[in-house]
């Protein structure tokens, strides 16, 4: 990890796009912000969420995303991608971000973050690419970034080191909990063995397996 450190924070609000001939909100664009920026509160200074209820809270405070993985969709989409660039607050160079452990910490800065959950694509994705097949490409290429929780509040900047404090025994990956959820659904049960996983995901696998109904 000595070669792990953050490249940019990226911060956005609220802003109307058209989807479909509808006006919809998002804070999916986000921009680099220099000097120290304080993580307080569940979000990242300056940065909010348009939709309070599927994209902020305990568990989604802040999303991590590997620059190598906006590498990828650079050479996916053939054009120049920037950091912020899938919606993220922290670029991270030298850690594989979507293979990070669900529960093992880091300590960015001043700022200590449990991995929490992988993201979970939708609309948003394919307004800020410009095409309508992101979503679902996103989905299939099992690059999902890590969203995750503040344990200690503090303050980050671009070139802070990122150093992995614990990591849980059980290896469940971010990368592990979007593949069941898009492909292998036959191991929902998986997704409930992992103590440190967001509860949403713990509650559509227990919807899937019949444990809870539609509406609980």
């Amino acid at each position: 990890m000595t070669a792990a450190r953050l490249i940019s924070v990226n911060v956005g609000q609220p802003r109307d796009v058209e989807l479909n001939g509808e006006i919809k909100q998002t804070a999916i664009f986000k921009d680099p912000v220099p000097g120290r920026v304080k993580v307080v509160d569940h979000h990242v200074d300056g940065d909010r969420q348009a939709d309070q209820v599927n994209h902020a809270g305990v568990h989604k405070a802040v999303y991590a995303y590997a620059r190598e993985d906006l590498d990828f969709w650079a050479a996916e989409l053939g054009r120049e991608i920037e950091d912020g660039f899938v919606g993220e607050n922290l670029t991270i160079t030298g850690y594989d971000v979507s293979h990070a452990v669900v529960g093992e910490r880091w300590r960015v800065g001043g700022v200590e973050f449990e991995v929490a959950q992988p993201r979970i694509p939708c609309w948003k994705l394919g307004v800020r690419a410009g095409d309508k097949s992101m979503t679902r490409r996103f989905e299939l290429a099992l690059r999902p970034g890590a969203y995750l929780r503040v344990v200690a509040e503090g303050d980050v900047g671009a070139g802070d080191t990122v150093e992995v404090l614990s990591r849980p025994e059980h290896g469940f990956t971010v990368a592990d909990a979007s593949r069941i959820f898009h492909r292998d659904r036959a191991e929902a049960a998986r997704l409930l063995e992992v103590a440190e996983l967001a509860p949403p995901l713990k509650h559509w696998a227990r919807k899937r397996l019949g444990l809870e109904e539609e509406g609980d």
